[in-house]
């Protein structure tokens, strides 16, 4: 029809078609080609003269501006039609545009003026005894009351406006008003009136086949039973509720498949009539494009220049930045060498000073030893001389000097010094046997210092016949095979 419009130069026709095509794109969704065939069709509006048709398309776009969250726009449109609307006495276009104007107050939160508009549409309408737009105006208004949350006169609106589409036969519109109510007595807490309404507005949508409004209904149930703890039935409902979403999913986007296959081969009829204008402009925008690509060479090439320089000039200050950090890190490797090289002075000198300490216990202990050897001896010479009174006393002395050859005190301090120089040395011993004495660890302990067996049979306060079978036991002990060295096995641990 548009394409017969536009041969035949009929531009009324032509804006006609272009509107209801806008119509259709918006009730797809398609807003960005619905206001380009409501754009055009102004346009040839405006250039006939016909007021009437301009009026209605304007407020079209201002319906479409208001989805498109563009609310001042729309708001300036829908002015521009209600005073056509007024010149021309057409008082069914003033009460569609009165209504939008309150519906898009009441989105504003503006509930005064929305109410205002709301009711001098209600007005116009019934001027003319128009029953559907009445039905319309009645469920703004109880959609206004339902969100101030006055639910009494929410229901009282609800309840006029689907008495009036169940006059004019809207039964699309009567199932979402018996929702709306059911909404009503849900907030309420009347759940039993909720879901009878609810329940009553499924049936409606199965008899009609209305896949959106059976989701809303058995969603609204299902809030319902949630609330009455009926979770089993809320479930039930909610699942449902899913499932027709999914069909009107499936539905719409079969519908606005082919809807996208004939506005594709709409433009593609449109495309080819471009395509044979083009031709006649070919040669002059080949000339200009030549012309604009030289430019755009020559400012790629500055641009490119440009940004070498400054590639090449951040690279230096990146190579700098690097440098600087390495010689930091650089920096900061020899401080810590210093101060581990400090560390490990510290230690030996600390083990230089614990082996000093160790050596001077043992002197201690050997020349604490020899002495008494000798004072043992001496004594037991005087014995065999002396008489019987006197050796008596010196027996005695000789006891405490034999129980002097074992002062523990003398040991604690040896063996605390030996395990600072010698750490870890007698847990390595232990892994080799469990049941050593502390005899046998003193020995061992001897050994691992070098001494000689003469040093080691004066400290243990033993003779040279008894260390050797010491020796030997400690050898037994240890496991060490016949061919083995008994101090070089000491050594190594």
């Amino acid at each position: 029809m548009h394409a017969e419009a536009a041969d035949k130069n009929n531009a009324l026709a032509e804006g006609q078609c272009l509107q209801q095509m806008g119509q259709i794109c918006f009730n797809q969704g398609h807003y960005a080609q619905a206001l380009d065939f409501y754009l055009h069709a102004d346009k040839l509006f405006d250039a006939v003269g016909n007021k009437s048709y301009l009026a209605a398309n304007m407020n079209d776009m201002g319906v479409l501006c208001y989805y498109n969250k563009q609310l001042d726009k729309s708001r300036s449109l829908y002015n521009k039609a209600l005073t056509i609307y007024k010149q021309d006495g057409n008082i069914k276009g003033q009460a569609e545009v009165l209504g939008n104007v309150g519906h898009l107050y009441e989105k504003h939160k503006q509930y005064d003026s929305a109410f205002f508009y709301q009711r001098l549409a209600l007005a116009q309408y019934s001027k003319i005894n128009d029953r559907a737009g009445e039905a319309k105006i009645y469920e703004n208004l109880g959609s206004i009351h339902e969100d101030l949350a006055r639910y009494d006169s929410a229901r009282y609106y609800f309840n006029q406006s689907l008495q009036l589409y169940k006059l004019s036969g809207n039964t699309t519109a009567s199932i979402e008003v018996i929702n709306n109510i059911g909404d009503i007595y849900r907030k309420t807490g009347h759940y039993k009136e909720s879901i009878a309404h609810s329940k009553n507005a499924y049936n409606m949508a199965l008899q009609a086949d209305n896949t959106y409004q059976l989701a809303s209904s058995c969603r609204d149930l299902g809030k319902a039973y949630q609330l009455l703890h009926q979770l089993d039935s809320a479930y039930q409902y909610l699942e449902l509720s899913r499932k027709y979403s999914l069909d009107v999913y499936s539905k719409d986007g079969v519908s606005q498949t082919a809807f996208l296959q004939v506005l594709y081969d709409m433009n593609k009829k449109s495309d080819e009539i471009a395509h044979l204008n083009s031709i006649r402009k070919t040669n002059r925008i080949i000339g200009v494009a030549i012309g604009t690509v030289i430019i755009l060479l020559v400012v790629l090439g500055v641009v490119i220049f440009s940004r070498q320089r400054l590639k090449i000039q951040d690279q230096k200050i990146l190579a700098a930045q690097r440098d600087a950090r390495v010689k930091a890190e650089h920096d900061l490797m020899q401080l810590e060498l210093q101060n581990k090289q400090l560390q490990e002075v510290g230690l030996k000198q600390q083990l230089e000073l614990k082996s000093k300490e160790l050596s001077n216990h043992t002197l201690n202990l050997i020349k604490n030893n020899q002495l008494l050897e000798d004072m043992r001896n001496t004594l037991q010479e005087m014995v065999k001389d002396d008489k019987r009174d006197q050796k008596r006393q010196m027996q005695q002395l000789i006891q405490q000097i034999n129980q002097s050859f074992n002062h523990e005190q003398h040991w604690k301090e040896f063996t605390t010094a030996f395990a600072q120089v010698h750490q870890s040395f007698f847990d390595n011993l232990k892994t080799y046997s469990s049941d050593l004495t502390s005899a046998d660890v003193r020995l061992v302990t001897l050994m691992k210092i070098n001494l000689d067996s003469k040093d080691i049979a004066t400290l243990l306060g033993i003779s040279m016949d008894s260390l050797r079978v010491a020796r030997h036991r400690l050898r037994r002990k240890l496991n060490i095979d016949q061919g083995d060295n008994l101090s070089a096995f000491i050594q190594a641990l």
